[in-house]
Formats: C-alpha cells, structure tokens, sequence
C-alpha cells in the first residue's frame, strides 16, 4: 500500500537526490488545534411580578377624584347625566348587597338594604367578548395589577403582547382605581368590574369583556360590596 510516508520519501528521491538520513524524511508533527471553550449558556430570563404600592394608594386615588367631588353632580368626563351615580327604587325581591348589570341600558345597580339600589353608568365587552352569567365576587382589590389573557394577546398582539408579563397598580392600568373579581365557584373566571383609565368609554361596548366603570365611581362601590355577593350580568 502506498502511504503517506512512502509519497513523502519517493517524492524527495524524485526530486532532491539522494537522501542523506532517513530523519529528513519524517513528518514534522501536527499538534491538535486547541478545544474551543463551550459557549456559555443564554442567562434565564427572571420574570418580573407586576406589583401595587400600597404606599402610593392614597396618592392615586387624589390623581383620580375630581375636586369637591359630589357622585350625583361632578362630571369632568363628559358623561351624560343618566350615566352619573343615581339612588333608584329597586324592583321586589332582589337581595341586598347583589349586583344586577343591565348590558342594554349600560347600568350597574348595586342593592341596598331599603328596597333601593345605587345605579352607576358603566361599558360592558365589546361584541361576542360580554359574557352574561351568575358569578360570585370571589375578591376584590384597590389598585390591581393587570396581566392580559393568552386570549387577547392571541386575538390583538400589537395592542397586548408588551404587557404578557403584566403591568403595576396605577392610574394608567387597564383596572384602574379598584376591581371586583367575578368567579364562577372557586374558579377565577378573568371577567372584572373595574375602573378604567377611559371614562369617556363608559355607556358603550368598548372592553375585552369586563364590566368598566369610572375611577370615582367604583371607588364609592367598592367599599359598599362584600366578598361572596352574587353579581348577575345580563344578556346584552
């Protein structure tokens, strides 16, 4: 068999002449090239929690109250007058403490214990998003964080992908001032009745099936509700 060795010793015969030592003939050898150090692994992306300040809650809810604030009068957003908080009589047989949504006149009603019920203007989901039902507040909190569905990501990403892990208590939060979480049992069933940073939406569908209502507003509400009511939203 013809080896290297043997190329390399005819080729210097052929063309050097004869070969004084048969060390001339042998292969300088090769060291093997260094080991490339293993690239170190991309850092674990540590997701951050969204959180709310309960140091900063007075000062938000001050940001958001109008001055000399008055539920039956004060109206810096432009509502129309039957969307302003109103005491009505309640119809028969209706539990104290419940809440009854009217998704075709876009009304609240929150029942008190004297056969009338308080009535907020609020917006209900926009089409095919509302979903009517009898759900318990299973808990309710001031200033929420908010974190977007793996629904409204899928259907809107250019609106919602930015916020997928979530976003802090504030003014500027989808939930705004205050929310009550709707739960069907023990299961969180994502539906709220919530402020919202966009007053001028109340009496419309205009959410991603939550019930909005204005800052000030359900910061009167919030405080009168107890966990465990039922709320029942109605068909649209």
């Amino acid at each position: 068999m013809l080896t290297r060795r043997h190329f390399v010793i005819t080729s210097a015969t052929l063309f050097s002449g004869p070969i004084a030592s048969p060390l001339l003939a042998q292969e300088t050898p090769v060291s093997d090239p260094a080991p490339v150090p293993a690239a170190a692994p991309a850092p674990t992306k540590i997701k951050r929690r969204p959180v709310s300040n309960p140091a900063m809650w007075n000062s938000y809810d001050a940001r958001v109250m109008p001055a000399n604030y008055d539920p039956a009068t004060s109206n810096p957003w432009g509502l129309k007058q039957r969307l302003l908080p109103r005491i009505v009589q309640a119809n028969d047989g209706l539990k104290p403490g419940d809440i009854h949504v009217d998704a075709v006149a876009r009304y609240l009603y929150h029942i008190r214990g004297d056969g009338t019920a308080m009535r907020y203007g609020v917006a209900i989901g926009r089409s095919g998003l509302y979903e009517p039902g009898t759900y318990t507040v299973g808990r309710k909190t001031k200033w929420p964080t908010w974190t977007p569905t793996k629904d409204m990501i899928e259907r809107e990403p250019h609106k919602y992908k930015k916020y997928e892990d979530g976003m802090d208590g504030g003014p500027s939060n989808p939930l705004g001032s205050r929310a009550l979480y709707l739960f069907e049992g023990r299961r969180d069933t994502y539906l709220r009745i919530h402020g919202s940073p966009q007053p001028r939406s109340i009496g419309s569908r205009a959410s991603s099936g939550c019930v909005r209502m204005v800052m000030a507003h359900i910061i009167g509400l919030y405080d009168q509700v107890e966990t465990g009511v039922t709320a029942h939203l109605y068909p649209a």
